[in-house]
Order: structure tokens, then C-alpha cells, then sequence
């Protein structure tokens, strides 16, 4: 993965939405694996998606559940602990940390980051969560402020991270509403220069904004295959009025059969099996809380909490990837059903296409 776009387009980036919480990412109580979340099986799924060359793998952070039949990402691997491991057992892909920004200090995630970053060798990069969930944040007694305001906080949030990652130790000062910093010191400083691949994950008009000033990697979530080159458009060209170049990834589930209506009755038995309280909770909190969700509906949440559907044949997804690479998308943070043995099966059964195609080395 790379922070800036040269001349020449880098090759599709491929990367899993790792299952590091509890069933994850459906919220119905059909799931093959229902223990895919413990780091045991997180390490097979890291270590089979790097042999299959992909890019990146990426975590989402959760403090509490969601309630219903399945209690939805209530079980979770914290994010910098978890990345330190598979970072260590790995050689070659890029792994994600996710911070929660009201909860960790930047000179924490600082000190974290740049220590994660030397045990993978310049592989390790960050995904910054503005915080919106009142029923996770309640928990800490930490207030849950003003949209807004949030991704103002973590505007300032990221350029102390790269204050910090980039000036001379004991030189670094910033003050602002949120913090004071006094001649920041963070030693040893990232491998990876400037710094460490920063990412959000946000779609709305404050996100955008953000992404475009201060990211390097925006994650997306496009209601539809045909919605997802405007909102790509938008990103970069707001990012390209601050001289700025962001890539762009979403998270389609892939869910491939021999024929389509194989796959789509696998489909149907995870809507069928839907977690109605689980969606409810879900879906109400992201809607009064977090604006990046407005045009779901409860079944598009059930299936992949909101991913954008790939479903059919082999030649069907591998098709619809390579048209969204070509209309503008650089790279997908994918989701699938059962991790390992699909992520198994994408090389064998995907991935060939994709590089028949030109699309991937």
C-alpha cells in the first residue's frame, strides 16, 4: 500500500475486513465458523491471506455488543495488541490498527504506533475513528460530542500523530481545545516515512473534508456498485484542491458459488436468519450518531453490517472488482463467510482472473 498515487496506478489492493470480533460481519445467526474470532484463527486467516498476496488486513474496534441472538461483535481482540502479534507472525502484508480517538492519547497512539511499525518493518498503519457510539462511550463515562466537532478533534488528533512521527524529538509542540502538547517526544520514530498509512472510514460531509486534508487511504461504504464511482470522484477531488492525492477502498462481501443461484441461496439463508435486534441496535445508533450510514436498509446491514454485496459466480465478482478498479476504486477491504476457507478459495478460484485481467500482479 502506498499514501500517494504516482504517475503510474498501482495494482488493485486486496485486504480482508478481519473477523476479530464475534460474528463478524453478519448480523444473523447463520455463520459457519462462529468462533473465527479468537487470534488463533485470525493468525490462519492473516498468514493464508498473505500467501495469497494480499495487501492489507484490517480490524474494526468495538467495546461492547450489540445485543440479540448473536450479541453482535460483542466478543473482540483489542486492535493494538492484535496487530502486534499478527504483525510479528508475518512478513509481508499490511496490518491495521483501529483507534477509537476520545479514548487513547495521541502521544499514546504515537509511542504505540511507531513500536507496532518497527515489529513490521514499515507494515503497519491506522485507522482513525472519530467515536460516535454513546452506548460504548457511556461505558467509559467518555461524552460523545458534536458531529462536527468530532472530526475537528480528529483533524488536530492527526497532524499531532504526525507532528510527533515526523519533527525532531523534544521539538514538537501543539496546542488546541482537545490537547496541549510540550515538546513531544516519540522514540524510535516509524519506519515507514514520512509516517504510517492513515485511514478513515467515514462517508459523511465532515469525514470527506477530513479524509481529503489529512488521510492518506479513505474506507468507504458505497450503498451500491453503481453509487461507488461518484463518491470516489468526490473524495479525490476534494483532496486534490489541498495538492493532496487519497486512495479509496471499500468493503464488498464476497460470496461466490458455481453458479448464481447458488450463491444467492446463501445469501438468502443469512437474511433469512437475521438478527432483527441486533440490526435495530446497530442500525439506530449509527443513524442518530454517526452519519455514514442514512441510505441502509435493515437486510443491506444483516448482510456484511453494511458491506456492499458481491454475490454470484467466480467470473461475476472478479468482473465487478475489476470495473470498480477501473471506474476509480484502488483497492478492497473485503468480507467474507467463512474467512479462512474463502480467502483460501479466492486464490484459487478469483485472484487468477483478476490477474488475467491486468488488474493484479
Amino acid at each position: 500500500m502506498s499514501k500517494e498515487s504516482n504517475n503510474e496506478r498501482m495494482p488493485m489492493q486486496l485486504g480482508l475486513f478481519m473477523p476479530n470480533c464475534s460474528n463478524a460481519y453478519s448480523m444473523s445467526t447463520y455463520k459457519p465458523d462462529p468462533q473465527d474470532w479468537t487470534f488463533e484463527s485470525n493468525l490462519r486467516i492473516a498468514q493464508a491471506a498473505e500467501a495469497a498476496n494480499f495487501d492489507f488486513l484490517f480490524p474494526v474496534a468495538k467495546w461492547q455488543g450489540y445485543g440479540g441472538k448473536t450479541d453482535y461483535l460483542a466478543t473482540s481482540l483489542e486492535t493494538f495488541t492484535w496487530a502486534s502479534a499478527l504483525l510479528a507472525n508475518t512478513e509481508q502484508i499490511n496490518i491495521f490498527s483501529t483507534v477509537h480517538v476520545p479514548v487513547f492519547h495521541p502521544v499514546a497512539t504515537a509511542k504505540m504506533g511507531a513500536t507496532l511499525d518497527h515489529i513490521g518493518k514499515g507494515r503497519w498503519g491506522l485507522n482513525i475513528v472519530s467515536g460516535w457510539s454513546e452506548h460504548e462511550f457511556g461505558m467509559m463515562g467518555i461524552e460523545v460530542i458534536e458531529h462536527a466537532e468530532r472530526y475537528e478533534r480528529s483533524e488536530a488528533y492527526i497532524e499531532i500523530l504526525k507532528g510527533l512521527w515526523t519533527q525532531e524529538p523534544g521539538t514538537f509542540s501543539y496546542d488546541c481545545k482537545w490537547y496541549t502538547i510540550k515538546n513531544g517526544d516519540v522514540r524510535p520514530a516509524p519506519m515507514n516515512k514520512p509516517h504510517p498509512i492513515i485511514a478513515n472510514a467515514g462517508v459523511s460531509e465532515d469525514a470527506k473534508e477530513m479524509v481529503s486534508r489529512a488521510c492518506d487511504w479513505a474506507f468507504i461504504s458505497p450503498p451500491s456498485v453503481e453509487a461507488a464511482p461518484e463518491v470516489v470522484r468526490d473524495i479525490k477531488d476534494r483532496a486534490s484542491k489541498f495538492g493532496r492525492s487519497v486512495q479509496c477502498a471499500c468493503y464488498p462481501y464476497v460470496l461466490w458459488r458455481d453458479t448464481e443461484s447458488e450463491a444467492q441461496e446463501v445469501r438468502q439463508k443469512i437474511v433469512e436468519n437475521i438478527d432483527r435486534v441486533a440490526v435495530d441496535n446497530w442500525a439506530n445508533g449509527l443513524k442518530i450518531q454517526s452519519g455514514s450510514f442514512d441510505d441502509f436498509t435493515a437486510e443491506m446491514y444483516a448482510f456484511g453490517g453494511g458491506a456492499l454485496p458481491l454475490v454470484g459466480t467466480k467470473e461475476h465478482v472478479a468482473e465487478t472488482l475489476r470495473d470498480m478498479y477501473n471506474d476509480g476504486m484502488d483497492g478492497f477491504l473485503m468480507v467474507m463467510l467463512d474467512y479462512y476457507e474463502d480467502t483460501v478459495r479466492f486464490d484459487r478460484d478469483i485472484a487468477p482472473l483478476l490477474k488475467k485481467m491486468g488488474v493484479r500482479p
